[in-house]
């Protein structure tokens, strides 16, 4: 599905240079090349701050946690989609809230806005818009639908652990929410060496109550000054790395696109390739198949390998049965999609050779 080493090699003189320079110095947490790396960022996505954390999942815990204490919301409910790997959820459940689970739109596999909308209530603390397999949610439409039904002080919290550089209507994924979230495990749009992860934000008190959480709650040096801190950090090597993948960005997303296109002019009715318009960096290709057991069988039998993202819709989880959820009854669309989903490989460095091979395997999969 993907081969990292391939990245390595193609950008191995840089990401040498950078990251030994940065052992060099012997400062190697909480310094230059992180403060680097954040201001880039930061001014990548089109927001003020970005603070550098250890994961994704720490991002979208720590963001929860920001806005459930600083926003006017007081409701203990966040209206999320149930077909996103259970990220977000946990990261709910960790803060003591309530995922309130809401359908999705079957060609784009996105939150579903009026189902979003309607979810909404007095008891809702925040919106977590996950920008799901490289696409991107209108939050534009979100915010106008809470603002017309009265909610307008509820605030929107986008995952972009999948959407690095993805724009909806030319705005760019992460500048849209209150707070949004990034992971930078390897295999992401942009991916460290490692582990971590970022939250971005232009409101001043969100990335200052995050930076107090992320450093045990200090309000200086050993001296607590909120509740439920802990230790979330990104170290100097992974910022090198990222500071200089990300320049490259766009150019690797363009390749992600042009990858995804192929196949998508490569089937025709066993395979739907989901698609949310213009704008979306294909982190993955994700397909609707029937018969998708057999589908993978064949695509092995010709040396490609398959995954499912995500095989069990988070309200299903075995693990998660006892804990407090909502909204469960009312995700036809999610559960009319969970057993067809497949992705097949798609990244940057794949030959066009590969990528032919691909697409003549869905050519022979369309018409048997």
């Amino acid at each position: 599905m993907n081969d990292l080493k391939r990245m390595y090699q193609r950008y191995q003189s840089e990401i040498e240079r950078e990251v030994i320079g940065t052992l060099r110095t012997g400062w190697w947490l909480n310094g230059a090349m992180g403060k680097r790396f954040a201001a880039n960022f930061a001014r990548f996505i089109g927001v003020s701050d970005c603070v550098l954390v250890a994961n994704g999942t720490d991002a979208l815990e720590l963001a929860l946690a920001a806005v459930a204490n600083l926003t006017p919301a007081h409701g203990r409910e966040v209206v999320l989609v149930a077909n996103a790997g259970g990220y977000a959820s946990c990261a709910c459940w960790h803060n003591g809230l309530v995922p309130h689970f809401v359908d999705i739109e079957l060609s784009s596999q996105l939150m579903s806005v009026p189902s979003a909308v309607a979810a909404v209530s007095e008891n809702t603390a925040a919106i977590v818009v996950t920008h799901l397999y490289g696409g991107a949610v209108d939050v534009r439409a979100i915010r106008h639908g809470l603002a017309k039904a009265g909610f307008s002080h509820i605030p929107i919290i986008e995952d972009c652990a999948q959407s690095h550089g993805a724009r909806i209507n030319g705005e760019m994924t992460g500048s849209l929410g209150d707070v949004a979230t990034f992971s930078f495990y390897p295999t992401k749009n942009l991916g460290a060496m490692g582990d971590g992860g970022a939250l971005v934000t232009a409101d001043a008190a969100i990335a200052g109550h995050v930076r107090q959480l992320q450093q045990y709650g200090w309000s200086s040096k050993y001296h607590v000054g909120v509740p439920n801190g802990r230790n979330s950090r990104m170290d100097e090597v992974q910022a090198a790395l990222l500071d200089v993948l990300l320049p490259q960005l766009d150019e690797r997303n363009q390749r992600r696109c042009e990858i995804l296109n192929q196949y998508r002019s490569a089937a025709q009715q066993r395979l739907q390739f989901i698609h949310s318009g213009v704008g979306e960096v294909a982190h993955l290709a994700v397909a609707l198949c029937d018969g998708r057991d057999t589908f993978r069988a064949f695509m092995k039998e010709r040396g490609i390998e398959t995954d499912i993202h995500y095989p069990v819709l988070d309200c299903d989880q075995t693990g998660w049965a006892q804990l407090p959820m909502k909204g469960v009854a009312n995700l036809s669309v999610s559960r009319a999609s969970v057993g067809r989903l497949c992705s097949v490989p798609c990244y940057p460095e794949m030959t066009a050779d590969e990528v032919t091979h691909v697409c003549s395997a869905i050519e022979e999969w369309e018409t048997l």
